[in-house]
């Protein structure tokens, strides 16, 4: 009896862990690099005077207690995380503890034929089609298929020519153009 519910509780642990790791894995954002405007909560377990919620600098750097400016720009959560343990276990804490989470992604833009054009809370999970509705829906002039979306962080930021399900990232730059007919 014991043996099954141990291997009961075993086989359901694992089933969550996989569940949550293709779920991380399917948003795409479990690797998702820290850029400027997003906003983060630190919490460090046990020490509420070195837990805090951050915006990042337009730097791309935070100010943190005793380890001064950290700079994170590009880094993921889980890096980060691990940087400032390392860092506090290094003369400071026994033993840290250390949860990196996004509170708020950077905005993703878009412009051209849309009915109101502009910056946008980036929400996990945003199609180019979401994207066009949460900017009003296209205009009367929009084309059907003359999409554009400029990745921010890309070198040279070109932007490339997408369909109307594409998936959007944060600080992503959508172009609707305009229909010739």
């Amino acid at each position: 009896m014991l043996k099954s519910a141990v291997r009961f509780v075993v086989v359901t642990v694992c089933l969550f862990v996989s569940v949550v790791a293709s779920a991380e894995k399917g948003s795409g954002l479990s690797d998702y690099p820290l850029g400027v405007g997003d906003l983060i909560k630190i919490t460090v377990f046990g020490e509420e005077n070195l837990s805090m919620e951050v915006r990042l600098s337009d730097a791309g750097t935070v100010a943190y207690p005793f380890l001064g400016e950290l700079k994170i720009l590009g880094l993921t959560t889980g890096q980060l995380g691990e940087s400032i343990r390392g860092q506090l276990a290094d003369g400071y804490l026994v033993s840290p503890s250390v949860s990196v989470e996004i509170i708020e992604y950077r905005q993703f833009f878009i412009y051209g034929e849309v009915e109101e054009p502009g910056g946008y809370p980036y929400q996990p999970g945003l199609t180019l089609q979401r994207a066009v509705a949460i900017a009003g829906g296209f205009s009367e002039r929009a084309s059907d298929d003359k999409f554009f979306v400029a990745t921010e962080g890309q070198g040279d930021e070109s932007p490339r020519k997408v369909g109307i399900n594409a998936i959007i990232k944060p600080g992503d730059t959508i172009t609707v153009e305009e229909s010739f007919f």
